[in-house]
């Protein structure tokens, strides 16, 4: 049995937890939350750098930088690949790659940089995809792809898929529609913001080397979710494109 003190202790933590406190810019009349904006710049400047690294000497025999980029190609190929199939998958390579890498890259910024030691006047950083805006936007972009798939493969005829097999189940395909990018944005938002709050309850409770396996998990987590997000907006394409 834990003592008292331990059990008041963590419930005082949970309530001081703070979920979707933002330092807000002000833009041209519009709020905009300035630490996910700055963590957003950050990982896209480290994407630019490593792309610019890993393309800069290019040689048949690649060094280091090249080998991580070409293996970071290759893996992003084989996701849109096994989905697409061999007659669509090299025009959306681009797409599935640029959702993984900037998906991936947020994770891990929130996983491994120690943004807590950064004061704001409010809020605090940390990866921009425990905030529910950018996941509603990545999973916004995802359906205007698949809709610009189907479409620009079948033209209007693409809307026949609500009425097949038969007219009865409209409802049911325009209610597919709202529920694909609802289950990809809240998916991966719940993940990531459910595992910084485990860690910064648990740091705040007991030594650093405790948490760490959490924090592990947590790295393995962000990665996964990357891949999950890439590879359902890669099938949802390819259903489109059937």
């Amino acid at each position: 049995m834990y003592p008292d003190n331990f059990y008041s202790s963590t419930f005082t933590l949970l309530a001081e937890a703070e979920v979707g406190k933002h330092f807000y810019w002000d833009i041209a009349g519009f709020l905009v939350h300035g630490q996910v904006l700055v963590v957003i710049w950050f990982v896209l400047a480290l994407l630019l750098i490593f792309a610019f690294l890993g393309t800069r000497d290019t040689d048949r025999i690649p060094n280091s930088w090249q080998n991580f980029a070409e293996a970071t190609v290759d893996f992003v190929t084989d996701i849109a690949r096994d989905q697409l199939g061999e007659s669509f998958y090299r025009e959306w390579v681009p797409f599935i790659a640029t959702l993984f890498l900037f998906i991936f890259g947020c994770n891990w910024a929130g996983a491994v940089i120690p943004w807590k030691l950064i004061e704001l006047p409010e809020g605090e950083f940390a990866a921009p995809t425990n905030d529910i805006n950018t996941t509603v936007a990545l999973a916004l972009l995802t359906s205007f792809a698949y809709f610009y798939a189907g479409l620009s493969k079948k033209g209007f005829g693409y809307f026949k898929r609500y009425i097949e097999p038969i007219p009865l189940l409209l409802p049911i395909n325009i209610l597919e529609d709202f529920t694909k990018p609802l289950s990809l944005s809240f998916r991966l938002f719940g993940n990531v913001l459910a595992d910084e709050l485990t860690i910064s309850v648990l740091t705040s409770l007991v030594p650093l080397v405790i948490p760490l396996p959490i924090m592990a998990l947590g790295i393995f987590a962000g990665s996964v979710q990357a891949l999950i997000f890439s590879t359902l907006a890669a099938a949802y394409i390819a259903e489109a494109l059937e």
